[in-house]
């Protein structure tokens, strides 16, 4: 009788077993399935983003009267660098602009960071006096702006015209990111980290360089790429404030290039006078080969923060 129930017991455990295995095998499937589409799904969206931008490298050194008569394609059917070196013929300028572009961009960056941060931190303290006040001030900019008139008599007036500090005040602080980092620090800095700080005597400005400032490398990350492309692809700040062409940005230095050929295409300049000169430029190639050139150097900016997006993703999930 005891060994009819060790055998069934013995089935039974057998027959778990088995299905355990016939789970798990049926969960790797699932997963092994999943994981395949997942990656076909990502690579068609990586062709999909990354298309557009090979096919304005190959127009760029694609032979101007090809993209003309064929249009334009992925792979050039004519190889030709015209476009750079029609560029290229006043290499100065376009170095100069890169110069101001990147003192711009990289001053700019940094100090609005740090501004943005100073601001956002105290109103994320639920002990600060009147931060709700100066929470609605920060929300109301975002609605409602002065205007481009008082906008530009109050830089002129502060002696700003010509001048990189134009450049780079204007987009100092903006709201929307004032709000972002308060969120980040309100929901992620924990309240009794900061109470521990303050017991052992730790002053506020010893707190938020030391604990704050370093737990906030995500938004911190988020921030400093949004002022980045703001500052790089600026170039209405320049025809509004820069009269001087040594300090010129590279954005506007490509602005007034395209607008230069649009206008010699545009049937307003006497061909005859023109002649060959007007002929020979490169319409088509030279606008792709400014993106190429604008775009070069910001590239390099997003696999450097890439690691911080990816822990400001998964922040909030982790607990513990």
């Amino acid at each position: 009788m005891a060994a009819h129930i060790d055998s069934q017991t013995q089935t039974i455990e057998s027959t778990g077993q088995t299905s355990k295995t016939e789970s798990n095998n049926y969960s790797n499937r699932i997963s092994g399935l999943a994981n395949f589409l997942l990656v076909v799904m990502f690579t068609v969206l990586s062709i999909v983003c990354l298309y557009p931008l090979l096919l304005v490298i190959a127009v760029s050194f694609t032979d101007e009267h090809t993209i003309i008569t064929s249009g334009y394609n992925i792979f050039p059917k004519v190889f030709s660098t015209f476009a750079y070196e029609y560029l290229f013929q006043d290499a100065e300028k376009i170095f100069r602009g890169y110069g101001v572009s990147i003192v711009v961009t990289v001053i700019g960056t940094i100090v609005s960071l740090l501004l943005t941060a100073l601001f956002a931190y105290p109103i994320s303290r639920k002990d600060m006096p009147y931060r709700n006040f100066l929470s609605f001030v920060v929300f109301f900019t975002m609605l409602f702006a002065g205007g481009l008139v008082p906008w530009y008599l109050t830089y002129s007036a502060a002696g700003l015209k010509d001048t990189l500090a134009a450049l780079i005040i204007p987009h100092l602080v903006a709201p929307f990111n004032v709000i972002i980092m308060r969120t980040f620090f309100a929901n992620t800095i924990p309240v009794s980290l900061i109470e521990s700080a303050k017991i052992d005597r730790a002053g506020e400005l010893r707190i938020f360089a030391q604990i704050v400032m370093p737990l906030s490398l995500p938004v911190l990350a988020t921030i400093g790429l949004f002022q980045t492309l703001v500052y790089w692809n600026d170039w209405f700040t320049s025809s509004v404030f820069i009269s001087n062409d040594k300090l010129v940005s590279l954005q506007y230095l490509m602005y007034k290039v395209i607008y230069n050929i649009q206008y010699l295409n545009s049937g307003l300049v006497d061909t005859s006078v023109a002649g060959e000169a007007a002929a020979a430029i490169p319409k088509e190639t030279v606008q792709m080969a400014m993106a190429i050139i604008g775009i070069g150097p910001i590239i390099f900016v997003y696999p450097l923060l890439q690691k911080y997006f990816v822990k400001g993703l998964t922040i909030g999930a982790i607990k513990g």
